[in-house]
């Protein structure tokens, strides 16, 4: 696949049917038998783009702009390959640490650090520290295992057991800490009341095990 973009980007002018030829040759090639998704995906772009320098047929005029426009995309496909995996290797790193990241603190001091936070309205960071003061009373209370690297969904799936009265509220509050941790979508204010409401309510929440009624308020 290098070899075919070095060919189309290559000042020296051969002729097209040539460079025709010799893409379908390097196509043609056993590494080419069994294709993924993206690599079907490029081999379609390579022709749209083969196909563009047929037609810039114009004189020297039409090679250089059909040059530049294959330059361009070729940029714009590294430019969001690079980004994509930037953001697998944080999301991934991310989720290797859990909820909590590699410092341990209690739930009360979660929960100072979330307000202290979104007093300065640094709303994505308030909802991780909230959802973390959560998950910290929870297991403080035995009402969750401690398990050291659960994610945010694990642990609304685990609590949703225990306090099926308050199951698809956690399962919400996961949704919305997944979102500004690993989805970069931005805090809000709302988005962090709902992690502060339903840290109240979780506090008072007796868990219910084996049981099929709703979370009775202490």
């Amino acid at each position: 696949m290098v070899s075919l973009l070095i060919s189309l980007l290559d000042p020296v002018d051969i002729g097209r049917g040539e460079a025709r030829r010799a893409a379908i040759q390097e196509l043609l090639k056993s590494e080419y038998a069994k294709e993924s998704l993206v690599d079907r995906v490029t081999r379609t772009v390579n022709q749209f783009l083969d196909d563009l320098l047929d037609q810039a047929s114009v004189g020297v005029a039409g090679s250089v702009v059909a040059r530049a426009v294959l330059i361009a995309i070729v940029i714009a496909m590294i430019v969001a390959v690079v980004m994509i995996a930037l953001r697998a290797t944080r999301g991934g790193t991310a989720r290797q640490t859990g909820i909590f990241g590699e410092h341990r603190r209690t739930a009360s001091e979660h929960r100072e650090a979330a307000e202290r936070l979104a007093a300065e309205s640094r709303w994505a960071e308030a909802i991780r520290e909230r959802l973390r003061a959560v998950a910290r009373d929870l297991e403080d209370r035995v009402i969750v295992d401690s398990a050291p690297g659960r994610t945010a969904g694990e642990l609304a799936a685990e609590a949703g057991r225990a306090l099926p009265g308050l199951a698809a509220e956690l399962v919400t509050a996961a949704r919305v800490f997944d979102d500004v941790t690993y989805g970069e979508v931005p805090g809000t204010a709302e988005a962090y009341g709902i992690l502060r409401d339903l840290d109240d309510r979780l506090r008072t929440a007796r868990p219910t095990f084996g049981q099929d009624t709703r979370a009775v308020p202490s």
